[in-house]
């Protein structure tokens, strides 16, 4: 009996912080499926706070799937979309893309690459720009126990390195191969390139930066570490897509594109990635493959 008890607890507790405006999800909820780490990360960077309420993106449990999260609801909320939402949880990776192709997801609150979401501009809209292009810098995480990897200091280095991406990414896969790479191997679901990786089966991984975590990232029993002030520029932008079939598509990206626009104007966007630690002040940082990329312009950024 206790242990239903405990169970029981445990779902209400659970259904009660899943929906993102923290509201009682109803019928009329629109589902968003989220891998569990991601709504973990999420659900605790809130503690109890809405979405909307949110101004402060530095501290704990932030990442960059979490302020895309929160953004994406800002925007929504601003341009007037005030429909709830309420989460599905699992160890999901493409499976977004077939239910936004089939209309039976509204939006993925984890942005895309643009190379990425073109090639589904006949099913899905795209929002204007959320990272833009020269903004995004990854770090190279591995195994703390995988030294050669912490060595790295130039591109020839990566000649006795490998490294895992899929091509359904196709940014991440183009950036990796263009590096002098031992070797690159191609593998879908995340997960599985992060136990890779911990297992040193394959050297690195590309991560976006987790400054308030150290740039470590964890899950489970898994540990990677991102190599110190060495980055990786990845050189497109990301952006938002809604799906073209589902009922409330058309409204959703209308209000996503008025809402964005509001917090583009304030700075919002920026300043929210800068105090996550996403858009890194470019000092003493290597920006490793940036001989194989372009120039980068510096610009000014809100703090």
């Amino acid at each position: 009996m206790k242990k239903r008890i405990k169970w029981l607890l445990v779902t209400v507790s659970f259904y009660v912080v899943s929906n993102s405006f923290f509201a009682m999800a109803t019928d009329q909820s629109i589902a968003i499926f989220i891998r569990d780490d991601v709504h973990y990360d999420y659900t605790h960077f809130l503690a109890g706070r809405a979405p909307q309420d949110i101004t402060d993106f530095s501290g704990r449990f932030i990442r960059r799937d979490v302020v895309d999260m929160i953004i994406a609801q800002q925007a929504l909320y601003l341009g007037g979309f005030n429909k709830t939402f309420s989460y599905q949880i699992g160890k999901i990776n493409f499976r977004n893309t077939k239910l936004l192709e089939k209309g039976e997801l509204l939006i993925s609150f984890d942005s895309y690459w643009y190379e990425d979401a073109k090639s589904l501009a006949d099913k899905v809209y795209i929002s204007d720009e959320l990272i833009r292009k020269g903004e995004y810098f990854a770090g190279i995480f591995t195994s703390p126990n995988n030294k050669k990897v912490f060595q790295l200091q130039h591109l020839s280095d990566f000649n006795q390195l490998t490294s895992v991406s899929t091509p359904r990414w196709r940014t991440d896969w183009k950036t990796l191969s263009q590096l002098p790479l031992k070797d690159l191997v191609a593998e879908d679901e995340w997960l599985s390139q992060v136990r890779m990786v911990s297992m040193q089966w394959i050297d690195f991984m590309l991560m976006p930066l987790m400054p308030q975590m150290g740039n470590q990232y964890v899950l489970e029993d898994i540990v990677l570490q991102a190599v110190p002030n060495v980055l990786i520029l990845l050189d497109d932008s990301r952006h938002f897509v809604i799906s073209k079939r589902h009922p409330d598509g058309a409204q959703a990206f209308k209000a996503l594109q008025k809402g964005l626009k509001i917090l583009r104007e304030q700075g919002a966007i920026e300043k929210a990635y800068r105090q996550a630690g996403f858009i890194p002040e470019l000092s003493d940082q290597l920006i490793i493959n940036l001989p194989l990329t372009r120039k980068l312009v510096q610009r000014s950024f809100p703090k």
